[in-house]
């Protein structure tokens, strides 16, 4: 790999007009140190930075590029949309269409509402969920990521049902309130909330696979309680599938659980690389949202043709090819190669998979929740992640971060990728 000399400068100019140099905070490289990548390309699994230099990729713009990056049949389906126009403002018939793929892989949904972000499909799910259920407070993990709006930006109190307390300024500690924070995967903590507050609870909502800790997979007692509390006490469970939806599944992570949410979530892959959310679920939720009913939502780009195109292209690849499995394979035989090597080189490290998604903790125990995936070594990671990047492999610049195998990234690409980490697990410091 050549130095990075443009990458250093693109960098020093950017931090002079954008805050910290970047327009979404991990992307400074602050978990891993160094200087970011400024990419200037990407193209199936391999992502090309502005001086020429090649990776292969696991970052997959953290998510939706499952078909790999710059897919033909989405870039060609882009082209097409282009020629037409690129927003009206108006309903376009692509619109109905993206929402009958969605339906189809989702049963539990009945209605959608397209957005631009996740982070406005669950301040919508929770604005939904608090008209119907005529309540305030909602239940949300440690560790969950879902969105930067004010009432789920809050941290663990002293204890399970603990009143959140505000994790960014800004946030009034007020709405703070309204918040509960739980551990993810404790059952005992869910039950009780729900006997000591059930009926001040008018959601949950949680990552049905956690991916915003790194990937943390939920037990199946934990699921089916969270299921079975929000149906007994009233509450709406919201399943935050931005990440998981179409990517772990076809059906998402609720395909995986045989468990239906009340509202799903959803973003990344269903706008095919373009900036696209949505909400979905049952019709008497739904109907809630004006139109027809009294809860507010808009967005003069929602449903814009460009991203409808895409994620109709990328959804219906997905349909025919029914890549799963074998990228399921893929991936769990990635991440045996990687245990066989750290164990070879005496570095403790757990390897979390879902899917085609998996994340390395550099820790000794098992992962199952926010607190022990804090238990990991970030220097070690930082290390590791360095050493990747000095010999073509682009992984996430974060311990807490999940990376992505997608249809692109062949055997051959693999094995090439697995030969890097075993290097770059030998320039981690061994326990």
């Amino acid at each position: 790999m050549s130095k990075k000399n443009k990458s250093d400068q693109f960098f020093a100019e950017a931090k002079r007009h954008l805050v910290g140099g970047v327009n979404s905070p991990v992307r400074a490289y602050k978990a891993v140190g160094g200087t970011p990548l400024f990419i200037q390309k990407a193209s199936g699994p391999y992502v090309y930075d502005v001086d020429g230099n090649k990776y292969i990729d696991f970052v997959g713009s953290w998510g939706p590029m499952i078909l790999g990056h710059s897919a033909p049949a989405v870039i060609n389906a882009v082209k097409k949309s282009l020629l037409n126009g690129t927003s009206f403002g108006a309903p376009t018939p692509a619109e109905t269409e993206l929402a009958v793929l969605i339906k189809e892989a989702f049963p539990s949904i009945d209605l959608l509402r397209f957005t631009n972000s996740g982070t406005e499909a669950t301040m919508t799910a929770l604005r939904i969920a608090r008209a119907v259920t005529r309540r305030d407070r909602t239940v949300k993990f440690e560790g969950g990521y879902h969105g930067h709006s004010d009432g789920l930006l809050v941290a663990a109190g002293s204890g399970a049902t603990t009143f959140g307390v505000p994790s960014s300024a800004g946030v009034p500690e007020v709405l703070a309130r309204n918040t509960w924070v739980l551990p993810y995967n404790d059952v005992s903590a869910l039950k009780d909330i729900f006997r000591t507050q059930g009926p001040n609870i008018a959601a949950v909502i949680v990552e049905p696979v956690a991916g915003n800790m790194g990937v943390v997979e939920p037990s199946m007692e934990f699921l089916t309680t969270l299921r079975e509390l929000t149906i007994k006490h009233g509450a709406i469970l919201i399943f935050d599938e931005v990440m998981t939806g179409f990517r772990v599944a076809w059906g998402g992570a609720q395909e995986r659980a045989s468990i239906s949410a009340d509202l799903t979530c959803l973003g990344k892959i269903i706008g095919g690389g373009f900036p696209v959310g949505a909400v979905g679920g049952r019709k008497d939720l739904m109907e809630q949202l004006s139109p027809l009913g009294p809860v507010y939502q808009a967005g003069t780009l929602s449903g814009n043709p460009i991203a409808m195109s895409a994620g109709l292209a990328a959804l219906q690849t997905l349909k025919r090819t029914k890549p799963y499995k074998a990228l399921e394979t893929l991936t769990k035989q990635l991440v045996a190669q990687l245990r066989s090597d750290a164990a070879k080189e005496n570095v403790a490290v757990q390897i979390n998979s879902v899917g085609s998604m998996f994340t390395l903790f550099f820790t000794e125990s098992p992962v199952t929740s926010y607190f022990e995936a804090l238990q990991s070594d970030a220097s070690q990671y930082a290390a590791f992640f360095h050493t990747c990047l000095k010999n073509g492999v682009t992984m996430p610049p974060s311990q807490f971060e999940a990376a992505f195998v997608s249809t692109a990234h062949t055997p051959a690409v693999l094995g090439k990728a697995a030969a890097v980490f075993r290097k770059a697990f030998k320039g981690v410091h061994a326990k």
